[in-house]
């Protein structure tokens, strides 16, 4: 991996490419992020780079203030870890802007989807109600049949049933960057990406190039 930087799903719009066709992106404030450390395999067994993002006023263990401090970087909000394939082109102290990108590259996008709690067969798993009449019941959204009372005499796992809907941690892959506006520090992401609006994205380029 060659590419990768954090930010935060600002909401989504429509472009128009050349020829007047709109065009549905995601609207992404990718960076920057502060190098703060860097791994060696001597020291840590592999190789990868720590970076900071977003400077916010956040109370840090003492593991992480001294991580900061020996690297003369200001404290962060977020501290994540990525493994690039030339680790050595980044200097501790330095920048990743949305730069690093170009209109046209494919990135894999990762977050955190929207949290629906605990929710219904109906609403989690697109299932069908039963009629409303002819004597059904108080049963119209009810999950139904679990399985058979004879054989296997169990619910067979990982049976479609009610219980907590989002908040999974979800990639969507071959995504393409339609533009990137440096000025601004935002991507421009055709289609949608998992998470609600404000919430942190990992972009990364992609492990499954068409």
């Amino acid at each position: 991996m060659e590419k990768a930087i954090l930010g935060r799903k600002l909401g989504m719009t429509s472009i128009f490419d050349e020829s007047g066709l709109s065009i549905p992106v995601t609207v992404v404030e990718a960076g920057p992020m502060k190098v703060v450390r860097k791994k060696t395999p001597e020291r840590d067994g592999y190789s990868a780079v720590l970076v900071s993002f977003e400077e916010a006023p956040k109370k840090q263990n003492k593991a992480e203030a001294g991580v900061y401090k020996k690297a003369g970087v200001e404290a962060g909000k977020i501290l994540r870890e990525f493994k690039f394939s030339q680790p050595d082109k980044f200097e501790v102290g330095s920048e990743i802007k949305c730069d690093i990108f170009a209109g046209g590259d494919m990135v894999d996008v990762s977050a955190v989807s929207k949290g629906h709690g605990f929710s219904g067969v109906i609403k989690r798993w697109n299932q069908r109600r039963l009629k409303m009449s002819h004597g059904t019941g108080p049963v119209h959204r009810s999950v139904g049949s679990t399985g058979a009372n004879s054989t296997p005499s169990k619910v067979i796992k990982g049976l479609h049933m009610a219980g907590q809907y989002g908040h999974d941690n979800v990639t969507i892959q071959n995504l393409k960057i339609v533009k990137v506006d440096a000025a601004r520090g935002v991507l421009l992401i055709r289609g949608a990406i998992p998470g609600p609006k404000g919430g942190l994205v990992t972009v990364k380029e992609t492990v499954k190039s068409k």
